[in-house]
Parts: structure tokens; C-alpha cells; sequence
């Protein structure tokens, strides 16, 4: 069999992101070897080979076929061919070949979403088909490279050739060429991507920047990153349990399985459904003192502005200020009219508690609760005051910021939207720009939801004003904060005695210029203190692509 050549992944601008790369790979014939175990002992020697490599070659001996070459040692460097070759003539059954390995020219930056190869293991062939598969090294562990394996791998071809006693090449009687696998064209921008890992800075979290007329991902990145090329030729144990044991969970990709509360990132997709409901109108005003009661429970429930200011944040608040103040006790109101199972089938339309059907691997679907999944899950009833939290996002709500950033994506676009797609093109053919059902509502009812967020960017009062200085665009945002750990009614939560790892999260959505919106950004900036940590990484990318000119 003659391997084929595996499909090659690109960018928006057919910038290469996953290339193939030639190598050196050490193999042996054992029916072309007197003692292959003394010739394996010699081996290990002079290549100084690991546990792992052992394992993976005694894995492969074990599927081969007669006079097949069995990799013993890729990706060989000039120190280990200098090693062997020197004494090849002395080593009969040992062939040194060259092949193509899969190399990440940009490393981390583009781990998460590219995902990795990896050797061909025996659990990979109980899935795949091992004709098509003879003589292939590598197949795709995670992220596209997995999703879209069938496509990258290509079509095995062969040859049949006459040898000598010693193995040599002769002469070739038949031989069918390979079909190269197909290459893969993304949405996503590399320049922006770049930005995006420069605008988290370090800091862990997630963005996810969607193109809203297509749903294509424009960049998605997860923080702390790896680099994949160390899983190529087979990560070293040592390696893979820094990564593994890692309290930044390296390994995790944020962006698809970072399952976050969401905070008043939801309150604008609550807004629409109380208006669609004919529970409020734009006018309609909640008193607020800074804290909100259930009738007939002495609880409290407090309002941020109560530790800030000492109050509410007015007397009276209505759907726009309390969407660009991110007024709590207005959505305390609220959520206790509603009700969990209608706040549930308002903000399912959106995409929340489902995976979005983004074409990788790992997608997880976050929780939309309601009675019935408190039954269904804890075995419990629900009550009252966790109607109250899950006004503001918080309880047992999660979501990931893929899920936030698609339901920004349907406020952009004034109800429309499409399943996240980070693949273009496979070849010539198109991918991606499938249509979700829309979500009806009447043009009044977004224009009172839209304002709100642009005051939010806009308005002296808005949660993330501090951004808009110098803003040529108008913008349309929502802060988030959400709790790490729970505070007792009483309590104050005091960023300074808190540990580093129990802070609040910091999340923010986005959509610009609000008239023809072309780009939607998510950011989660895990235990950052507060949405303040996120909205400046949404302003920083947003600021590149609509600076970049590029087509939407």
C-alpha cells in the first residue's frame, strides 16, 4: 500500500494552518532479519528509544502483514539516521524510508480548533477501515482533524515490486497512485486569531468571534493553549502528564467545553422574551431599592449596586436601563413572573442548553434548567428563590461561550442565525451557512432589546462605557459576571480575601456596528474579577476585524 498524502488545512486567505511535512521514519521487515529480536535489542540501543515508542511498535508488529515494514522509530533526526545508517549494510531487515508527518506551523495559537494527529493505535482501527488505512502513520485525535478524518486522510495506493534476497528494489510490475485527501478552507482569519490570543494575554479564558450572515468562526481561542506538533509522532509521558495534571487544564478547549453560568449575558435574550410575552412593555418600570423579596419570604436578594453605591440603581427602572445598567433587581421581578419552565422556553430558541452542532469534537451542551431537569437530574423540586438566581444567569444555569456567542449572533442578526461552522470550504465544495429556525419577534421588541446594549457601550451609565473612548462604530454589548463560589445573604464578597481561583468569571457579548453587524464576539475570562477583564478583549478584536476590511 502507498499512502495517500493527507489534506492540508487553511485559512480564510489559503494561509497554511496544518501542512504536511517530509521525514524520516526507521522501520523493520522481519522476514528479511536472522534474529529480529536481536536486531530489536541493537535498536533500542543506539536510538535510545522510549517505553512508548516499544509499545506503539509491538502494537503495529502485531497488525502487519508478511514483508510489511513496521515503524520502530518517526520523525528521525540527523543524530538517529546518523546512528543506523552507518551501518545499515550490517543490519538487514532494518529500512529507513522517508514519509510526511503533520506539522502545526503555528503552535498553540491554533491548537484548540485545528485539534492534532496522532499514531494509528489499534482502538483508532477497531474504527477505521485497515485497508484504507495500511501504511498510514497518523490519524486525527481531536478537533477537525478528527471531525473531518474521512476527508483529510485520502484514498491508499499500491504498488507491486520485484526484490532481490536482500530486499532491494528491483524493478516495479503495477502501481496505482494515491488519492490525496482533501484540504479543508476555514472562515476562520489568522491575523485575527493571532489578536485574539494577544488580547487575552495570558489570562484563562475563551473567545469565540462568528461571522453573523454565515456562522463561520472568524477565531476561536482557548487559554492556556498546547502545542500540538507534540502529539505528531507521540507525546512523551512526562509531557502529556504536565498537561493532564495541570490546574490550568491546558488540555481543555474552553471555547466548545468551558461550561460557564452566564450571568446578565442572558438579560437582553430574557428582555425579548417578556416582551414577546406581553410581560412588559419598554416603558414598564420595577422599583428599585437595591434589593429584590419574594412576597412572603424575608430574604433578600441583592442588587450589585447595593455594595457599590448603597442603593438601587433608581428609583424606578425600565427594559433599557436595566439592560445597560445590568439592573439584577428588575430580572429578580422578572424571573419570579416568569417562572423557571417560561424563562426555560424563551431562552431555548436561542440555542442554549444544546450543543450548537459545530463541526468539531468535544462540544458540550451546557444546562438550561427547569422543574422538569431538576427532576430529571437531582431528583428534586424546584424552588422559588433558585427562579431568582436563574434570572440573572446564575444557579444551575451553565453555558459555553460558543452558546453565547450564537445567541448573539440571533440578537445581531434581529432573530436570524446559523449553526456554527469553522470549516468554509473542503476543496470546491461549501460548508457551513446552514439556517437555524428563525425566532419571531416584532421590530419594536428587538430595536427596545438592541438599544439597551448599546447603551451598555454607549450610555455614561453603561456597565462597559469605559471601552467606547475612541470608538469610531457604534457597538452592542452585555457584561457578565458570574460566581465561582456561593456568598451567604449577609456576606460581602471581597475580591482582595478571595483566592485567585474562586474570583468571579468575566464574561461579555458583542455585536458591531450595530446598522450592519459583522462580527459577534464571546469572551469568558475565567475568574478575572468581573466582566471588566472580558470587554476589553471584545473591543480589541472587534477593532481588528472591522480595521482589516475584511469581507464578510
Amino acid at each position: 500500500m502507498i499512502p495517500p498524502t493527507r489534506g492540508q488545512i487553511l485559512d480564510r486567505k489559503g494561509r497554511v494552518l496544518a501542512a504536511n511535512k517530509s521525514t524520516f521514519f526507521l522501520g523493520i521487515v522481519r522476514e528479511r532479519s536472522e534474529d529480529p529480536d536481536a536486531l530489536l535489542q541493537v535498536l533500542i540501543e543506539r536510538l535510545s528509544l522510549t517505553d512508548r515508542e516499544l509499545d506503539a511498535f509491538r502494537e503495529r508488529s502485531a497488525r502487519r502483514r508478511p514483508f510489511e515494514a513496521v515503524p520502530l522509530k518517526l520523525g528521525l533526526d540527523d543524530a538517529a539516521l546518523a546512528a543506523v545508517a552507518v551501518d545499515l549494510h550490517r543490519l538487514p531487515g532494518v529500512v529507513i524510508d522517508a514519509t510526511l508527518t503533520r506539522d502545526y506551523p503555528h503552535g498553540a495559537d491554533l491548537s484548540h480548533v485545528l485539534g492534532y494527529v496522532g499514531r494509528v493505535s489499534a482502538d483508532d482501527l477497531s474504527e477505521l477501515d485497515q485497508e484504507r488505512y495500511r501504511g498510514t502513520l497518523h490519524t486525527g485525535k481531536v478537533g477537525l482533524e478528527k471531525r473531518y478524518e474521512a476527508l483529510l486522510h485520502g484514498q491508499p495506493g499500491f504498488q507491486h515490486v520485484e526484490t532481490n534476497a536482500h530486499g532491494r528494489l528491483l524493478r516495479v510490475l503495477e502501481r496505482q497512485a494515491p488519492t490525496p485527501g482533501k484540504d479543508l478552507q476555514l472562515y476562520l482569519d489568522l491575523d485575527l486569531q493571532r489578536e485574539a490570543v494577544a488580547a487575552l494575554d495570558g489570562q484563562r479564558g475563551a473567545v469565540v468571534a462568528l461571522d453573523p450572515l454565515t456562522g463561520g468562526v472568524l477565531a476561536m481561542v482557548s487559554n492556556p493553549s498546547f502545542d500540538a506538533n507534540l502529539f505528531v509522532d507521540g507525546i512523551s509521558y512526562s509531557d502529556y502528564a504536565e498537561l493532564r495534571g495541570s490546574l490550568d487544564t491546558p488540555l481543555l478547549n474552553r471555547a466548545v467545553q468551558g461550561q460557564y453560568p452566564p450571568g446578565s449575558t442572558i438579560k437582553p435574550l430574557l428582555g425579548l422574551g417578556a416582551l414577546a410575552a406581553g410581560l412588559v412593555t419598554p416603558e414598564t418600570t420595577v422599583k428599585d431599592p437595591g434589593w429584590y423579596r419574594i412576597p412572603g419570604d424575608d430574604r433578600r436578594y441583592r442588587d450589585w449596586t447595593l455594595r457599590v453605591r448603597g442603593g438601587g440603581h433608581a428609583d424606578l427602572v425600565d427594559l433599557r436601563m436595566a439592560i445597560a445598567e445590568s439592573c439584577d433587581t428588575y430580572y429578580y421581578d422578572l424571573a419570579y413572573r416568569m417562572g423557571i419552565d417560561t424563562m426555560a422556553g424563551m431562552l431555548a430558541p436561542f440555542g442554549l442548553g444544546e450543543r450548537t452542532g459545530i463541526d468539531t469534537t468535544g462540544e458540550q451542551p451546557g444546562i438550561l434548567p427547569s422543574s422538569e431537569w431538576k427532576r430529571r437530574a437531582l431528583g428534586e423540586a424546584w424552588y422559588p428563590g433558585e427562579t431568582i438566581s436563574a434570572g440573572i444567569g446564575q444557579g444551575y444555569m451553565l453555558a459555553t461561550p460558543l452558546q453565547l456567542a450564537q445567541a448573539t449572533m440571533v440578537l445581531a442578526n434581529r432573530g436570524q442565525s446559523f449553526v456554527p461552522s469553522v470549516v468554509h470550504h473542503v476543496d470546491d465544495l461549501p460548508v457551513g451557512g446552514v439556517a437555524r429556525p428563525p425566532i419571531p419577534m416584532t421590530e419594536e421588541d428587538w430595536e427596545a432589546v438592541v438599544a439597551g446594549m448599546v447603551d451598555v457601550v454607549h450610555s455614561p451609565r453603561g456597565t462597559a462605557a469605559f471601552i467606547a473612548r475612541g470608538m469610531d462604530y457604534q457597538m452592542a454589548g452585555k457584561t457578565g459576571t458570574s460566581q465561582v463560589i456561593g456568598i451567604a445573604q449577609d456576606a460581602v464578597y471581597d475580591e482582595e480575601t478571595v483566592s485567585e481561583r474562586n474570583r468571579n468569571h468575566g464574561l461579555f457579548i458583542a455585536f458591531a456596528p450595530v446598522d450592519k453587524p459583522r462580527i459577534v464576539v464571546a469572551v469568558i475570562a475565567e475568574n478575572g474579577g468581573g466582566s471588566s477583564a472580558a470587554s476589553p478583549v471584545a473591543r480589541r478584536i472587534i477593532d481588528a476585524w472591522l480595521a482589516s476590511g475584511a469581507d464578510v
